[in-house]
Parts: structure tokens; C-alpha cells; sequence
């Protein structure tokens, strides 16, 4: 039944999705956060290893940060603030980082499935999530510290909820 229930959600957001009016994209560099980092579970002044980013995502389905630029093996730690207000089971938002070449359409069917593991398939991972957030409700926080691929390359990174991916909370980890 969830199994449906996901699919059927992935689909209307999907028709949502096509009824909104395009954004414009920045061609300006990805801003990065100054002030360390900090997790749900977590001290707010704990300080993590590495660059610290902070995304927000909001109830518009948008990441604040659509592309980050990293060197090869860089230490990075990225923070994701839901800003939004709407409850988690109907508007979550989570940070997965893709490896590369990973074929987008199954992933995402997979992670609409993947109901009871916050919309992170698990079972068909397979090394393709290289960092990855918990899943937030409004006014959380949550940060995963990672480095980045030694190979240069673009890494796409997604909110795996049902429909936001298609709506455009996206982006993309350049590594040079």
C-alpha cells in the first residue's frame, strides 16, 4: 500500500512539476557558509572537519545551492536547514550525492519505493550515494562530512522526496 501511496505522490508531483514556470539559472559560483556547521543531534557549536557549505531547502522544492566547485580528495561538510514549514511526511527534504554515471530515472523510481528508509534505497545502493543527510522536517538541521572524488568530474547531488528531484531541488558537485 505505502508502495503505491509513493508512486502515486511521485506522480502528481510530477504533473505539478510541469505546470510551473521555469527559474532562471546562475551562472555565479555556488556560496559556501563561513560559520561551522552543525548537526540535529548535535552541539551548535561543534565544529566539522573540512569546507563547511550550508544549504537551505524550502517548501518551493529549491536548494539555496545548486552547484558546489571542489578539488580532488577535498575534505568537505555540507549542512542542510529545511527552512520550510510544511510537515515532514508530505514535504522532507534530504542531500544525497550521486556517484558518477549514475542513471538517474532508477534511482529515482527506487527512492519513491523506498518509503520506510526515508526515500534512500538502500537495498539497491550499490555504492551509488557517496554522502548523504537524514531526512529533515521544518527547521532541521542536519550535516554529513565527506571528501570529495579523488576522479574530477560532475557528481549530481538531489532531495530524493517523491517529486523533488523533477521540480528541480538539484545541483551539482563540480570536481576540478
Amino acid at each position: 500500500m505505502t508502495r503505491y501511496f509513493a508512486l502515486l505522490a511521485l506522480l502528481i508531483s510530477t504533473a505539478v512539476a510541469g505546470c510551473s514556470a521555469p527559474t532562471e539559472k546562475s551562472d555565479a559560483p555556488a556560496p559556501a557558509a563561513t560559520a561551522p556547521s552543525s548537526s540535529s543531534s548535535a552541539p551548535a557549536n561543534q565544529v566539522h572537519d573540512g569546507r563547511a557549505i550550508e544549504i537551505t531547502g524550502n517548501d518551493t522544492m529549491k536548494f539555496s545551492v545548486t552547484e558546489i566547485v571542489a578539488k580532488p580528495g577535498e575534505k568537505l561538510s555540507v549542512t542542510l536547514v529545511n527552512i520550510g514549514t510544511t510537515p515532514k511526511f508530505s514535504m522532507g527534504h534530504n542531500w544525497l550525492l550521486l556517484a558518477s554515471g549514475v542513471d538517474i530515472q532508477p534511482f529515482l523510481v527506487a527512492s519513491a519505493e523506498a518509503v520506510t528508509t526515508d526515500y534512500v534505497p538502500r537495498a539497491t545502493n550499490g555504492g551509488k550515494i557517496l554522502a548523504a543527510t537524514k531526512l529533515l522536517g521544518p527547521k532541521e538541521r542536519d550535516t554529513v562530512t565527506f571528501t570529495a572524488p579523488t576522479t574530477p568530474g560532475r557528481y549530481e547531488f538531489l532531495c530524493s522526496f517523491p517529486g523533488h528531484y523533477q521540480v528541480g531541488m538539484r545541483g551539482v558537485l563540480i570536481v576540478q
